[in-house]
Order: C-alpha cells, then sequence, then structure tokens
C-alpha cells in the first residue's frame, strides 16, 4: 500500500525549546496554529480547535506521544463530518544551539474521503505548506532575542 502521508520539513536557525514551546504552550498556539481548547500536554488528553478562516469544522484530536522538545503526535479528526482518523506528528532535532529541524507527517488523511471535498488531500498539503513554509517560520522570527 502506498504511503499517501503528507511530509513538510523546515530548518530554523532558533533554539529547540522555542520552537517547542510554539508547539506545546496553548497561548503560543493560539498566535501562529490554532486556538486550542483543553489542550495539556500529557498522554492522552483530549483537545479541539475550529479554524480561524470561518469554517465550522472542529478538529477533536487526542495526544498519542510526547517526547519533549523530540516529538508530540496526536489524532486529528472531524468526528461531526467524518468517521476518519488521521495522525499528526511534529519531530525536533536540534543540530546547532540555535538551530532547530522540524518534521510533520500527517497520515491518514484518506481517511476522511467520506466528507467530501472540504477534508482533500490537496487542501491538507496546501494548509501544511502555509503553516510550516510561512506561518510557523513568521512566528518564531518574534521570538529571536538579538
Amino acid at each position: 500500500m502506498e504511503d499517501r502521508s503528507i511530509r513538510k520539513e523546515i530548518t530554523l536557525n532558533i533554539g529547540i525549546d522555542k520552537v517547542w514551546s510554539a508547539l506545546t504552550i496553548p497561548n503560543e498556539m493560539k498566535e501562529w496554529y490554532f486556538d486550542v481548547k483543553g489542550f495539556k500536554l500529557k498522554p492522552f488528553n483530549k483537545f479541539y480547535f475550529y479554524e480561524p478562516n470561518g469554517t465550522n469544522f472542529k478538529h477533536v484530536c487526542r495526544i498519542l506521544e510526547i517526547m519533549p522538545q523530540q516529538r508530540i503526535r496526536y489524532t486529528w479528526s472531524y468526528p461531526e463530518y467524518s468517521k476518519g482518523v488521521s495522525i499528526v506528528s511534529w519531530r525536533l532535532t536540534s543540530l546547532k544551539k540555535n538551530q532547530t529541524h522540524v518534521a510533520l507527517i500527517h497520515s491518514g488523511i484518506e481517511n476522511f474521503e467520506d466528507a467530501g471535498s472540504d477534508l482533500s488531500r490537496a487542501n491538507f498539503v496546501a494548509g501544511w505548506k502555509e503553516i510550516i513554509e510561512t506561518i510557523l517560520p513568521n512566528h518564531l522570527k518574534k521570538q529571536m532575542v538579538f
């Protein structure tokens, strides 16, 4: 079976601690990612959010794995629109004191085929591209101390 996971990677000129904070502290997540509700950095913690662009897709997630400053994995689903569940995995690697490699893998998107074109793979690819290549780096640039 073909792996249809979405993979996006970037190397950022900022320390791993700042990147980890951006991925795991709700007030920071709200600034660049989503306004998550109920997020606690604990295994099996369930949280949810809506996209800020006016769509009413409720995203429901459950944390599967936490390796501080290395990896966080969680489910990603839309129970009001689809029976499918996917997995989002963020992996961080410290390359130098102030350089971090970020790898995002979103697998199982094909599980949302019952929800129609709004949850198409193309929409996910475009969304993750913007998040990884533009939104996250722009947010972290604000965090840099000179």
